[in-house]
C-alpha cells in the first residue's frame, strides 16, 4: 500500500510538473533593426525602424537590443516622439549597446537622443501585445498531460505530498 502510495505521489508531482511547462511563457530577444542596428536610415526610407517593429510581434517579457555607435535611445512619451523632442525621457543609454524589457503589453516609442536623429527617421513605435495565460506554443502544441489516477489514488498521493511538505518545515 505504502509503495502504490508513494508511486502515485511521484506519477501526480509529474503531471504537475509537465502542466506547468506548458504555462511557461519564453521571452524573446529581438535586435533592433537587425543587422542595420540603430543609426540614421537612409533618407529615403526614414520609416524603416517602424516597418521593422511591425513587422515583429513582442510580448510581455522580451526584450529589445539598441545596438549603436556615438549615438544613444531614449524611451519617450506619444507626444515626444511625435515632436522628436524629450527633455525628460523614460528611459536612456548611450552604452552602444542598450538592452530593453518590454514589461506591460501598449505601445512603447523610442527616439535617437543624438541632435537631429529623430527627425531623420531614428525612432520606432513598438507595439506589445497582450498575452493569454497560456502562451501561443502551449496551444498548438498537445494538450498537457491529465492526472489518470482514480480519486482515493490522488488523496493518498496528496496526503503523502502534504506530509512530506509538513515535515520539512
Amino acid at each position: 500500500m505504502a509503495f502504490t502510495c508513494f508511486r502515485n505521489v511521484i506519477v501526480f508531482v509529474m503531471a504537475i510538473v509537465s502542466s506547468l511547462q506548458f504555462m511557461h511563457v519564453s521571452s524573446m530577444e529581438f535586435q533592433v533593426g537587425d543587422t542595420t542596428g540603430w543609426a540614421v536610415p537612409p533618407a529615403n526610407d526614414t520609416d524603416f525602424y517602424n516597418s521593422w517593429a511591425s513587422a515583429m510581434r513582442f510580448k510581455i517579457g522580451d526584450t529589445i537590443r539598441f545596438k549603436y555607435k556615438k549615438d544613444s535611445v531614449m524611451e519617450v512619451t506619444d507626444k515626444e516622439y511625435k515632436k522628436c523632442n524629450s527633455t525628460r525621457p523614460n528611459f536612456f543609454s548611450n552604452t552602444g549597446n542598450t538592452m530593453y524589457t518590454l514589461e506591460h503589453s501598449g505601445y512603447y516609442y523610442f527616439a535617437s537622443g543624438a541632435a537631429g536623429h529623430c527627425e531623420r527617421g531614428q525612432r520606432m513605435i513598438v507595439r506589445v501585445l497582450v498575452q493569454d495565460v497560456i502562451n501561443d506554443e502551449a496551444t498548438s502544441a498537445a494538450s498537457p498531460p491529465t492526472l489518470s489516477l482514480p480519486l482515493f489514488q490522488q488523496l493518498c498521493a496528496l496526503q503523502f505530498l502534504f506530509f512530506i511538505l509538513v515535515s520539512l518545515v
